[in-house]
């Protein structure tokens, strides 16, 4: 009787804490990515980039995309005169072209 519960517990120790394990540390990798989405980050595909890059590294750039992340981009609102992404509404070439558009000629 007890040879079988250790054989349960055992079989379980050796498939589902892996399995358990890879899904934490898949769900921890993809955190800076979803921080930087919910906080509409301009740069959050190359943070996504990142993090995925980080996977195959094993976790050595992780902290570089948490940073990353929760960081302010400081030349991004000088180019594009905002720090808001909205990479998902339009591509850049609209970008340039609206903001073409609203800019007054000067003589």
């Amino acid at each position: 009787m007890e040879d079988s519960i250790a054989e349960v517990v055992s079989w379980i120790a050796l498939i589902v804490a892996p399995i358990l394990g890879i899904i934490a540390f898949l769900m921890v990798h993809i955190l800076p990515e979803k921080i930087a989405e919910k906080k509409n980050h301009p740069q959050a595909q190359a943070i996504k980039t990142l993090c995925l890059l980080s996977l195959v590294f094993g976790g050595l750039l992780w902290p570089l995309a948490w940073l990353w992340a929760y960081s302010k981009p400081v030349f991004y609102k000088m180019a594009y005169g905002t720090d808001k992404g909205d990479y998902h509404e339009e591509t850049l070439k609209e970008f340039k072209e609206r903001k073409n558009n609203d800019e007054p000629e000067t003589l």
